[in-house]
């Protein structure tokens, strides 16, 4: 099972429309997760149309027209795998801890709004993925989003990837 993980796409703040990689893996993926901040509901459109199966959640910069339709936190498990997808998980110091904490069912959680990519595991047992922003990358050099796989053996085959400069 292919998976697309993104966040942060702030659009049409941070940019005018997503790149086009991006929307290739969002037709290709089983299932795409979004860890919030979208910004607009025209964005949570387009997945929605796109996805085959859509796992999403609103950030801090989501207004009411976004919260209305989707959760703070979101739960699915695939293949034996269990998500946990949320926007905001704090400071870098100490978050491997506090998500341990928090998401103790979960193997896997998707994260945002630092714009930052993360890879980690807590406690030997949850992997914590922020897949960057694929429109703002802020003090990193590029613009990233992530994909993976899910199989009988569980998660494999994380990637992040770049996205090419804007010229």
């Amino acid at each position: 099972m292919r998976l697309l993980l993104t966040t942060d796409t702030h659009l049409p703040k941070r940019a005018k429309r997503l790149p086009d990689p991006l929307l290739d893996e969002l037709d290709a993926a089983d299932v795409v997760f979004h860890a919030g901040d979208w910004v607009d509901t025209d964005t949570l459109d387009l997945f929605e149309s796109r996805a085959r199966r859509l796992v999403g959640v609103y950030g801090n910069n989501d207004g009411p027209a976004l919260r209305e339709r989707l959760p703070e936190v979101a739960d699915v498990e695939l293949a034996g795998v269990r998500f946990a997808v949320v926007h905001e998980t704090g400071e870098a110091r100490g978050r491997e801890r506090r998500c341990a904490e928090r998401f103790p069912e979960a193997d896997v959680l998707v994260f945002g709004h630092s714009h930052i990519p993360w890879d980690s595991t807590a406690s030997g047992r949850l992997r914590l993925l922020n897949p960057g922003s694929p429109t703002d990358r802020r003090r990193q050099p590029y613009c990233t989003y992530m994909t993976a796989e899910v199989t009988e053996e569980g998660l494999s085959q994380v990637q992040l990837h770049r996205l090419p400069r804007a010229h």
